[in-house]
């Protein structure tokens, strides 16, 4: 019998990302709060479930969630008709969504006190990761449950990494992406140079992907249209990961260093940049589109 699969959050991530689960064998079942994205998840062939008292019963041997923020995990999980509350023993709990690392312990401690198995395990590699399967994947966990979800995270995800404790894969992802956020900004400022000096940006950009200022924002998803073919920059910025996760994910990192008395400089003022472009209404455009505004609008190309 294939596993049977409860998914709570079908956006623009956890819907591939079911899908996949989906085409390997296992019985999924889906939930949003959006009748769009389960709109969109019906026409994906997946089976959706219009709300969360049909879908969490004792029967479901597996429950992943993959939410906006720490409010919405710990009200789908410690709310009043929680999961924690609606789910057998023998159930595994796993959250992918990047949400702050106090919030998944206490889960994870109040899961544990019903004797049920959770992992948090937010995943890195955006849109293009989830529809192809080579998501990164950061578990904080014990040892038995990141056993317990492994097979199931190889379906949705290329790298599967065990961090540490529960509430250590939302740590490394949080380092993670206070990482991604500044190397985003210096790939922004680095070609908006190179186009400011008149050099050809096609030849800067293969320059830096063989050079030691090659990152992940040059080689895989740089932040300018027309140097590699399926990145956000090519269709308008539209996300992949959008601006304002981004920016949460910084306040995030922010938070953390702050309490644990950590400087990070570069990550304080990428955030400062990142919540300036939302502010300005960009937060639904992809991250990458943070270039538009580096070094005084010096593009020559539309956003909207």
């Amino acid at each position: 019998m294939s596993q049977s699969i409860a998914f709570i959050g079908v956006g623009n991530m956890g819907c591939p990302m079911a899908v996949n689960l989906m085409k390997g064998g296992k019985s999924v079942k889906v939930f949003d709060v959006s009748k769009k994205m389960l709109g969109i998840a019906k026409d994906r062939n997946l089976e959706i479930i219009e709300n969360l008292d049909d879908l969490i019963t004792t029967d479901v041997e597996t429950v992943i969630t993959m939410l906006p923020e720490g409010k919405h995990s710990k009200d789908v999980y410690l709310g009043e008709s929680g999961i924690i509350n609606k789910v057998s023993k023998n159930c595994l709990l796993i959250d992918c969504s990047t949400i702050d690392i106090q919030t998944s312990i206490e889960i994870g401690k109040k899961a544990s006190e019903k004797g049920i198995e959770m992992i948090d395990a937010p995943v890195s590699g955006g849109v293009m990761g989830a529809q192809k399967a080579t998501l990164n994947i950061m578990v904080g966990g014990s040892k038995k449950a990141y056993e317990k979800a492994l097979p199931l995270l190889k379906i949705m995800g290329k790298n599967i990494f065990h961090a540490g404790d529960l509430g250590s894969g939302n740590g490394a992802k949080i380092c993670n992406n206070m990482a991604l956020g500044i190397a985003m900004i210096a790939a922004s400022e680095s070609l908006m140079l190179a186009k400011r000096l008149n050099i050809d940006i096609k030849k800067v950009h293969e320059i830096m992907k063989n050079a030691s200022g090659n990152s992940w924002p040059i080689s895989v998803y740089p932040p300018l249209p027309g140097l590699i073919d399926g990145t956000p920059s090519n269709n308008n910025y539209r996300p992949g990961f959008s601006a304002g996760m981004m920016n949460k994910d910084l306040k995030l990192a922010n938070d953390c260093a702050k309490s644990v008395n950590a400087e990070t400089p570069l990550g304080k003022m990428a955030l400062e940049i990142y919540d300036q472009f939302c502010k300005e209404g960009n937060d639904t455009k992809d991250f990458s589109a943070i270039s538009k505004v580096i070094g005084g609008n010096a593009w020559d190309y539309p956003i909207d």
